[in-house]
């Protein structure tokens, strides 16, 4: 298969605005040839650290900026987090994902607390993941060391329509730190979010900035705005579910061997969304009852789900070692 880099928007635009029945079409013929067996990762994310982020995005309730700011919450010792990693092993996820509701990485004792976590994750046999903000190449190196699997920077929207979600951080410091973590050697995740706003051609730039990374981002979260009050966008009309079955596709077809996330807003979706998506070329959902401070849909729908899809979950590390 041929995998390319050099995608234009008009090329884009044109997949997301195909025929839906042609456009899943070609995404299911991708998705087979790149993940033969059909086998989808389950990821649980815990949020260490939540609220009072430095941060001004219009769809965050950890944002200062923001009435729906939930700070107050401690932040979370290394035990009970690496216990919280069990549980989720135990559950049946592969990929564990730790948030902190930080502009930038914190040195010091939080950084170390960091380090100890993803070491400890790494030793339950699962892929660690972090979300932190923006982080030096020291800090990126650090991580490294300690075994991070792959760090979380979304771009969100695209280069145009980004000024009207954030402002408080730059397109390009998000490319940066892209670049910094490439530089590591630590996995990329990286995607965005729809229903924001934004037009088709905002979604075609998303995309294209992300199909034109060389290597492509590991993995791809693909997120529905979750309008939460409090927040700027909190009045925001739902996403239509099947522009979201067009994302996850078109991302698919850009991006074969990516792991394409069906990530926040998923609850929001019915099991026959949720398999359209799966069938668009989705191979891996955010698995447990929380997404940071928006909810999830719950372990035993999910096993359901994917029972009903006909689809195995991906084993982890520990599993395959039995």
């Amino acid at each position: 298969m041929v995998v390319r880099h050099d995608w234009s928007r008009e090329e884009i635009e044109a997949l997301l605005e195909l025929p839906l029945m042609d456009l899943l079409w070609r995404a299911q013929q991708v998705h087979r040839t790149a993940n033969p067996g059909y086998r989808v990762q389950l990821a649980s994310l815990l949020s260490v650290k939540t609220g009072g982020c430095e941060e001004d995005c219009a769809y965050c309730p950890q944002s200062m900026h923001n009435s729906s700011d939930v700070a107050g919450q401690p932040e979370l010792e290394v035990a009970p987090v690496l216990e919280r990693a069990r549980a989720a092993r135990e559950a049946g996820a592969h990929r564990f994902c730790m948030g902190w509701a930080w502009r930038d990485i914190r040195d010091g004792a939080p950084f170390e607390a960091m380090l100890a976590m993803v070491r400890g994750v790494r030793a339950l046999g699962l892929e660690a993941c972090v979300t932190a903000g923006m982080l030096s190449d020291q800090q990126a190196r650090r991580l490294a060391e300690a075994g991070l699997t792959s760090y979380n920077h979304n771009l969100d929207t695209s280069p145009e329509h980004y000024a009207r979600i954030i402002t408080t951080r730059t397109y390009q410091e998000r490319l940066e730190t892209l670049e910094r973590v490439r530089r590591a050697g630590i996995g990329l995740c990286c995607g965005g979010i729809i229903g924001m706003g934004e037009t088709v051609n905002d979604r075609a730039g998303l995309l294209q900035v992300l199909a034109t990374i060389t290597p492509h981002p590991e993995s791809v979260p693909i997120n529905a705005l979750v309008a939460v009050e409090g927040t700027p966008l909190e009045d925001q009309v739902p996403v239509d579910p099947i522009e979201w079955v067009r994302m996850v596709a078109v991302a698919r077809i850009l991006m074969p061997y990516s792991r394409v996330r069906l990530s926040a807003g998923r609850e929001t979706l019915s099991r026959e969304a949720q398999v359209l998506a799966l069938l668009a070329g989705a191979d891996s959902i955010f698995y447990g009852d929380t997404l940071l401070t928006t909810g999830n849909p719950a372990v035993e729908a999910d096993r359901a789900l994917l029972a009903l899809a006909g689809v195995q979950a991906e084993e982890s590390d520990a599993e395959r070692a039995c």
